[in-house]
């Protein structure tokens, strides 16, 4: 039962571990960072493709579960790709609009910068679910 959990908890670690990592490389760490949305690999899809890979190891491909998680996944990734690219395109707009009015106190407070980056690229995604798809197999073959 408790590899239901495992599974995607680990596989949240070792994504967000990843990009940790790799923003390490070219940046002082933050708290921050430990929770970033966007960059390689997507820790929302590998939590996801973690869940839908134990159960249809464990459960089968034809459980009823595996077809909730399954719809559940395809809902966090095309969130993950097409929704969340789309808002960080508004949080480019917003910036330049607030830019371009008289920079004063009230603005720079009723105003706050809005995230650009907050989407993943298709690659960022396939990295995600190989982390998730590859924690699955691993505690699959373990236990």
């Amino acid at each position: 039962m408790y590899i239901y959990l495992i599974c995607p908890i680990v596989s949240f670690i070792l994504a967000q571990g990843t990009k940790v990592f790799i923003r390490s490389l070219n940046h002082k760490i933050t708290l921050h960072d430990l929770f970033a949305y966007s960059d390689m690999p997507s820790g929302h899809t590998a939590v996801v493709v973690g869940l839908v890979s134990i159960i249809g190891l464990k459960d089968g491909l034809s459980s009823s579960l595996f077809a909730i998680s399954f719809v559940f996944a395809a809902i966090v990734i095309t969130d993950a790709i097409g929704l969340r690219n789309y808002l960080g395109a508004h949080g480019r707009t917003l910036n330049i609009l607030v830019k371009d009015l008289k920079e004063d106190e009230f603005l720079d407070r009723s105003y706050p910068k809005q995230l650009e980056r907050i989407g993943h690229t298709p690659m960022q995604v396939l990295v995600g679910a190989v982390v998730g798809i590859v924690t699955s197999l691993i505690a699959w073959y373990l236990f």
